[in-house]
């Protein structure tokens, strides 16, 4: 089992390390991170999240997971502005650090390397925090930054995203049955080959992404670790909350099991720096980012570890 494990987390830790030292070492600036960074997030990955709802298996177990964890994702922010006074004087943004999740910058890439063509399972997953993360959470989010939300604005923002527009687009085709008719036809073997290699770098870039962003300062080290160990408990609720209702209702299923685990064990959205003037709370933010992301790679052993018991 341990050789099974090391396959799975050695790549992932390579891949991570590797852009820590493209940081360190100048291999690439800042400005060829925003370029690989715009590839990613407006072309590959985009291309991996409408193939997973283009060719998902709709169903009343989507919907209920789709439910559950939009729920879910809205409960945890209404638990993080409760918790704000245990962080002092770094309070303003916990709400957003200690829930949702960074399904598309690293979910996937985990989950494809736990079940490889698999992502259509995390998908289900994924679909109830993407839609809360552009409505409710970036809704509060701008809200909390500038002290007001304007609906105009937000929607501009929601619905000029690709990621979104991939995720509808995906969703549309997937309900209306023109999913199902592809994969039936002869083309539709064609389609599948090309969409998986054009998602077979996302996994790689994505892990270099994050650890090229990697950042940790001293003076912050004491409220990033609370934030951190407060996200870590809060996920744990969220997660049993989320077992109960929907394992309650459906037969247990270890896959999409996995998925919740693994969705829940990922750090908070890598979207908060992008939508919110953070101020003075920047360094803060970026380095709590940091800390979750190192954390998520270690709870990712053990919920490999889980994926082959």
């Amino acid at each position: 089992m341990f050789l099974s494990i090391l396959k799975m987390v050695l790549p992932v830790l390579i891949m991570f390390l590797l852009g820590w030292l493209c940081a360190r070492k100048r291999i690439f600036d800042p400005q060829g991170l925003t370029g690989i960074k715009n590839l990613v997030g407006q072309v590959l990955l985009v291309a991996v999240l409408f193939n997973a709802f283009f060719t998902a298996e709709y169903s009343g177990r989507l919907a209920l997971t789709l439910a559950v964890v939009f729920l879910s994702s809205a409960l945890g922010l209404g638990v993080g502005f409760l918790l704000r006074r245990l962080v002092k004087p770094r309070r303003r943004f916990l709400p957003f650090l200690v829930t949702n999740f960074e399904g598309g910058m690293m979910g996937y890439a985990l989950f494809g390397l736990l079940y490889p063509g698999q992502t259509h399972v995390f998908a289900m997953v994924d679909i109830g925090q993407t839609l809360a993360a552009f409505t409710v959470f970036l809704t509060v989010l701008q809200a909390v930054s500038a002290g007001r939300a304007d609906p105009k604005s937000l929607a501009k923002i929601a619905f000029s995203n690709p990621v979104l527009i991939g995720v509808l687009l995906g969703i549309l085709l997937g309900v209306t049955g023109v999913g199902k008719w592809v994969q039936s036809i002869p083309a539709g073997q064609i389609v599948a080959e090309t969409m998986a290699f054009v998602s077979a770098p996302v996994s790689g870039l994505i892990l270099i992404i994050v650890g090229y962003e990697l950042r940790f300062r001293k003076e912050l080290l004491g409220p990033v670790l609370k934030t951190v160990g407060l996200r870590l408990l809060v996920m744990a609720a969220l997660l049993g909350l989320d077992y109960l209702v929907i394992f309650s209702i459906i037969p247990f299923d270890k896959q999409l099991f996995i998925a919740l685990m693994l969705a829940w064990s990922l750090p908070a959205p890598f979207i908060i720096p992008l939508y919110a003037d953070l101020g003075q709370d920047s360094e803060y933010i970026s380095t709590s980012l940091s800390a979750q992301t190192v954390a998520s790679i270690l709870l990712f052993i053990g919920v490999a570890a889980y994926s082959l018991a």
